[in-house]
């Protein structure tokens, strides 16, 4: 079996590179090695994998500390059931101990006084942690200053263990555990991906399906045509869940999902602020001033609206249930608020505009009269 490459190589990126470096990079591959794009090439399904795998370990900051002091000890079975250890300890039991987990955390303890290191260690394996086999444990008055022997006995863990003053190496040599099987391969799911959709202002009112393309920066397709359901109501800044459509996870782990966030489009007229829509309506002056009726467009068709006599403008009126469905409940909707404009009569004829100083006249004698 060939000797896994170093993930900075896989990459080709150097050991300093910032998280935005590599992610360009494991774009770039990942463009290149897409099963999708290269189906029946296993040469490039497995470069895919190295990458993918590469990037979710370097992406981690976690991770990444982890690797950038065990290596591939940290998370391929190398190290005990997949983790590497290391510490050093003093003359009187205390230390530091860090352990690098195979499900990708990184723990350090630190502990002090005459603590027992079976127990310690009990403490993170569990109650079947069998000690050390053949091994001398130092004390407080003792004039050993670290662990001897050739290592976990039944229980524990196989190869060589400790010697001198602390930890051998960087980590437990050996395979694994002795008796009770070794780890090799870990697995691990796929990482999510995130994308951004644009649906229309009626769609994301009424819901629908859409048929998408993944593009990259350059407008090039990725990977296969999606069928996704637009759920009614749905506004901008949410998203919507494609289970397994995201990163294939590594041997035998899951596949991530992918993470559509929405933006709905404007539409000419409308404004909407959650569940409720805003519009406006012109009515002429007269019917301001006289009442009347103005139609009124809708997301659900047009209505007639009553305007009372004496309108003013910036007036608004409610139209219950003329908003938005509520994505919890189909049987509730926002409302539609209109706002009145009143239409100023432009290009009078003489006529007119001696009717209209008629009709100020009347106006002014009627407000004295009530006065």
């Amino acid at each position: 079996m060939s000797a896994k490459r170093d993930y900075y190589e896989v990459l080709g990126v150097s050991r300093d590179a910032d998280k935005n470096t590599i992610k360009k990079a494991y774009r770039k591959l990942a463009k290149k090695y897409h099963p999708d794009t290269n189906q029946g090439n296993a040469q490039a399904a497995e470069r895919f994998k190295e990458a993918t795998e590469a990037y979710n370990i370097l992406s981690d900051p976690e991770k990444k500390k982890m690797y950038d002091q065990f290596g591939h000890a940290a998370f391929d079975g190398s190290g005990a059931a997949g983790g590497a250890y290391g510490g050093a300890y003093s003359r009187n039991g205390g230390g530091t101990y860090q352990y690098a987990g195979p499900d990708g955390t990184f723990h350090e303890y630190h502990f002090e006084g005459n603590g027992d290191m079976d127990d310690f260690l009990k403490n993170i394996f569990g109650g079947s942690f069998g000690g050390f086999g053949g091994a001398t444990r130092s004390s407080s008055k003792g004039s050993r200053s670290g662990f001897s022997g050739s290592g976990f006995g039944r229980s524990g863990f196989g190869g060589t263990g400790f010697s001198g003053s602390g930890f051998g190496g960087s980590g437990f040599s050996g395979s694994g555990f002795s008796e009770s099987g070794s780890y090799g391969n870990y697995s691990q799911d796929g990482a999510d991906v995130t994308a951004e959709i644009t649906v229309g202002f009626d769609e994301a009112a009424f819901g629908c399906e859409k048929v998408i393309h993944l593009t990259e920066n350059n407008g090039k397709a990725v990977g296969k045509a999606l069928k996704v359901k637009i759920p009614a109501g749905i506004d901008t800044g949410k998203s919507i869940r494609l289970r397994g459509k995201g990163n294939p996870g590594i041997n035998g782990g899951k596949a991530g999902d992918l993470l559509l966030k929405v933006k709905v489009a404007s539409k000419p007229g409308y404004e909407r602020k959650g569940m409720d829509v805003y519009t406006t309506v012109r009515v002429p002056f007269t019917t301001a001033v006289l009442g009347g009726e103005a139609k009124v467009e809708t997301l659900h068709g047009n209505v007639l609206c009553k305007i009372n006599p004496g309108t003013q403008s910036g007036t608004k009126i409610r139209l219950r249930g003329k908003g938005i469905v509520s994505m919890k409940d189909k049987n509730q909707h926002g409302d539609q608020y209109v706002t009145v404009q009143i239409d100023v009569p432009g290009n009078l004829s003489e006529e007119a505009k001696r009717k209209l100083r008629e009709f100020e006249v009347a106006c002014k004698k009627g407000q004295q009269g009530v006065a």
